[in-house]
């Protein structure tokens, strides 16, 4: 059994994924802003970390993430304006990043989107502009630590049930996945150390999840 911080615990994907790993024996925190939110994290078996990652330092979240296996980070400012977007999506995860390291940690699996790069080549006036800047950065960020790193590229997110398939590459055209299958890829990640260093970016689609997790390692 392992132990999992999942950051930004109260998300569709992060309910997800806690119940699916809780159900596998693993210990689950999910940390959350609001205190409100505690019942629906412990309704999926997870223990509710009360932290406001966008103003904590990476000295104070550290703390948090102490005897912690491995960390996911599933939050994000959910849009509004630019400066929160940057707040949260870049700073706040390059924090998160340190503080994984600080805390003796290794393992971080981050949830990114499809096409995430530095040069994504949306121009500053599209709607979308700070958010895929903001994710890149901290994906680039990540990708030059030391950290045992995975970074997931789901395409659109959906409420449909999981199907429990994808499709995986770079190369796909824009799609669609049901947020609940992304939290079973990220399951299907922290059980196989092989992805390790991998950018896996997926639609929903036709190959049973822990086979295409294993193609794309």
């Amino acid at each position: 059994m392992s132990s999992i911080a999942i950051i930004g615990g109260h998300g569709k994907v992060a309910l997800h994924l806690a119940r699916i790993l809780t159900g596998g024996s693993h210990s689950v925190g999910s940390l959350i802003r609001d205190p409100q939110q505690r019942a629906d994290i412990t309704a999926v078996g997870a223990t509710p970390v009360i932290a406001d990652v966008e103003n904590l330092t990476s000295e104070q979240l550290a703390e948090l993430l102490e005897g912690y296996d491995a960390v996911v980070w599933s939050a994000g400012a959910g849009g509004g304006s630019r400066e929160r977007t940057y707040a949260v999506d870049r700073d706040a995860a390059i924090r998160s990043m340190d503080a994984a390291k600080l805390a003796g940690m290794s393992r971080y699996v981050m949830v990114s989107f499809k096409g995430s790069r530095v040069d994504h080549g949306t121009p500053p006036e599209d709607a979308m502009f700070a958010y895929y800047e903001a994710k890149a950065a901290a994906d680039q960020y990540l990708r030059e630590t030391d950290l045992s790193w995975t970074i997931l590229g789901p395409s659109t997110l959906t409420q449909a049930a999981a199907s429990g398939r994808i499709d995986v590459g770079a190369d796909l055209p824009p799609g669609e996945v049901s947020r609940e299958n992304v939290a079973q890829v990220i399951a299907a990640v922290l059980a196989n150390p092989a992805t390790i260093g991998r950018f896996i970016e997926f639609n929903d689609g036709r190959t049973p999840i822990d086979e295409a997790v294993d193609a794309a390692a």
